[in-house]
Order: C-alpha cells, then structure tokens, then sequence
C-alpha cells in the first residue's frame, strides 16, 4: 500500500512538474515578446483588407463653392465633330460674297474719318442693324455719313429729318430716339467717343450685348465675346454645338462662350452670319448642297423627311 501510495504521490508530483514546466516557458515567451524588438511594418501589412481583394472605386470628390475657393470644374465638353463642321463652313464660306461681307458693320463707316468719328459709325450701324437686313443697313448708313454721321451732327438734327435719313430700317422710330440719347451720353460721359469696355457699351441706348461684344472686336480691336445673332443663334443650335438647346441669343453666347476656343470668338460671327445668309436659311435651309449635311443633326432630319 505504501509503494503505491508512494507511486501515487509521486505520478502527482511529476504531472504538476510538468505543468510548471510548461508554464514557465510560457512566461517565459512572453517576457521574451515584450523585450524582443518591434519590426517595421511593411507596405503589405499597412493596407487594408480590402486592397487584397480588389481595387477601390476612385471617388471624385467636389466641394461647396465658398469665398475666396475657386469652384471646381467639371469636365470639359464639345461637340464631337465641330472641328471637321467648321472647316466644312469655312470651305463653303471661302467666296466671302455674302451680305454681311459686303455691307456688315465693318464696311459701313468712313474710312478717311477720324478714328473717334469711325468708331461711333461702327456703333451707329450696329444699332440700325438690328431686325434688318444688311442692304439696309448699309443704305441708311450711306445716306448718314453724307449727311454727317458724328455725334455733333446727330445731336443737331431734328428727329423728322434724321428718320427720313434711316428709313426703311426696322423700328426705325425707336433708333431715331435711341441714337439721340446715345449721342447725348457720349458726348457728355465720353467726350464724343465711344466706351471702351462692354459693360459702359450696354448703358447706352439700345446697345445689346451683341451689339457691345462687335463694337468691341470691329471699332476696338478688341475680343471681349462672340457676337451672336439670329444666324449664330439658329446654326449654333442646329448643328449641335450647344450642350442643352438655348432659347435666345444671350444665352447661346454663354454656351458657345464655355467651349469654344477664345482664338476663334471673332471670327465664328461673320462664319455663321454669311452661312445663314446664303445656306442655313431660317427657312427651307439647303442642307441638300451643304457639306455638313451627314453630321448636322438638324440637316440629317430634313434630309430624312426629304426621301419620304
């Protein structure tokens, strides 16, 4: 009995031995880990678990528009094909013998006048010009500059001569009285000259935004805006060069204004102008005969009723 007693206590010894054992080497690792040094981490332990998965999703990310932050811009849009139209228009344009090129704003002053007295005929004609024709324009600026066409001149004539003078332009009896309060203001304001900037231009009297944006690029020499017409209107929806369809005038300016390059801000006037003059006809255009006949929406619907 006591062997096996003695037996017992001792197998209870040796397992308990063997508990301490392992318990100590336990101890012992962890006072071992918290000693031992700390190894940098590498690029592939700092990423997270969903980097070894798959790529993440780019966010694009826009804020707030906020004083003194400029706004962030979204991508840039154009027309997918207005390069190749407008070489097109140009090609079909290389006569130079529309309207606009013979008896526009440009062709309508004294060229032997005083450079102040030339830039206030420029504005003259473009005043007269709105709603008609450039014949007539031009008629009623011939007869002006034989007459006297100055500030001085205008403000001296009675409002019955100088109507017989512009007539048949369209309203003529308003421009009579806008061209004598326009007088009055620059020979007040701006010593018989006239302003320099597009926001002096639309103070005065029957001066639209087109009307400031051409006297700026023809009297000036300056690019300040395209000047856009009904012609410029109508084509610039029609071929698609917008990104929504605009309503007026003004407001296909600021859509073309977005995209199209500054370079070109001059010269798409008179473009488009004589172009709608001689092929884009506000009605019956002759898409049949123009060169942008399969890549102009507008004309590809005309074209397509046309077959029927």
């Amino acid at each position: 009995f006591c062997n096996c007693l003695t037996f017992g206590q001792c197998e209870i010894s040796r397992q308990m031995l063997k508990l301490s054992f392992h318990l100590g080497v336990a101890g012992g690792c962890h006072e071992l880990l918290q000693h031992a040094p700390v190894q940098p981490k590498t690029k592939a332990d700092t990423l997270p678990l969903s980097s070894h998965r798959r790529r993440r999703r780019q966010l694009k990310v826009e804020y707030d528009k906020d004083e003194g932050v400029a706004p962030v811009k979204t991508g840039h849009w154009e027309p997918p094909d207005w390069k190749k139209q407008l070489e097109f228009i140009r090609e079909m344009r290389r006569s130079r013998d529309a309207p606009v090129d013979n008896m526009g704003a440009e062709k309508c002053y004294d060229t032997g006048a005083p450079a102040h007295v030339r830039r206030f005929q420029v504005l003259v004609s473009l005043m007269l010009s709105s709603q008609t024709k450039d014949q007539v324009t031009a008629a009623a600026m011939q007869k002006l500059r034989a007459h006297g066409c100055t500030v001085e001149n205008i403000l001296n004539t009675d409002d019955e001569t100088l109507g017989k003078l512009v007539y048949p332009v369209g309203f003529w009896r308003t421009k009579v009285k806008y061209l004598k309060l326009t007088s009055a203001m620059l020979q007040k304001e701006f010593g018989g000259d006239i302003p320099k900037s597009v926001e002096e231009l639309v103070r005065l009297p029957g001066v639209g935004p087109k009307m400031a944006h051409l006297a700026m690029d023809i009297a000036w020499d300056q690019v300040s805006g395209i000047g856009v017409d009904t012609h410029v209107h109508r084509i610039s929806n029609r071929l698609g060069w917008l990104r929504k369809p605009t309503k007026n005038p003004e407001e296909t300016r600021k859509a073309l204004e977005e995209w199209l390059p500054r370079e070109l801000w001059s010269e798409i006037n008179w473009l488009l102008v004589g172009f709608g003059q001689q092929l884009c006809l506000p009605v019956n255009p002759l898409c049949s005969v123009c060169l942008n006949q399969h890549s102009c929406p507008s004309g590809l619907c005309l074209l397509h009723i046309e077959e029927k």
